[in-house]
């Protein structure tokens, strides 16, 4: 990940920052994912725009994605 700094006028960080509260993850991922959307899609991999929004409950998933996306392995 790169670290970049942005300034927010204080209304803008205060929407932000109960809205990623209310999501129930960070202000940086909330950042994170307001940018995803507006961002081009990436041709290639047009899925990778939800890469992160959902959550399987599985702690290991990351470990058994091809499972999770395509079923189970041959």
């Amino acid at each position: 990940m790169i670290r970049t700094q942005i300034s927010l006028t204080q209304e803008e960080y205060a929407l932000a920052k109960q809205e990623a509260t209310r999501q129930g993850v960070s202000f940086a991922e909330y950042l994170r994912r307001a940018l995803r959307v507006v961002l081009p899609v990436n041709r290639e991999k047009p899925w990778m725009r939800y890469a992160g929004f959902v959550a399987s409950g599985d702690q290991n998933s990351s470990q058994t994605i091809d499972e999770l996306i395509y079923g189970q392995k041959d």
